[in-house]
Formats: C-alpha cells, structure tokens, sequence
C-alpha cells in the first residue's frame, strides 16, 4: 500500500504529486520509514543487476 507514494528511485514522494494535507504527509513519511526500518520497503531501488 505504502508503495504507491514511493518514487522509483525510492524516495517519498511531495505533497503536490500524492494530494495530501501536510498533516498526512508527516503521517505517510513516519509509516514509510517505519516500514523500511522493518525491511517492508527497501532503503533504495533494485540495481536489476
């Protein structure tokens, strides 16, 4: 679920391109750090090599 507001490059993605209020967007950064911290999500994008 928490993949569609990551970039390919694995960074999180701003405000404007995911459509929540800065409220939800602190929330949305915590879980997605929370989840690569439990190996979830990685930290950074498959090489694919």
């Amino acid at each position: 679920m928490l993949q569609q507001y990551v970039s390919r490059s694995g960074a999180i993605n701003a405000r404007r391109r995911t459509g929540t209020c800065a409220k939800h967007q602190r929330m949305l950064a915590t879980a997605v750090k929370r989840a690569r911290h439990l190996a979830l999500l990685p930290f950074a994008p498959d090489q694919g090599r």
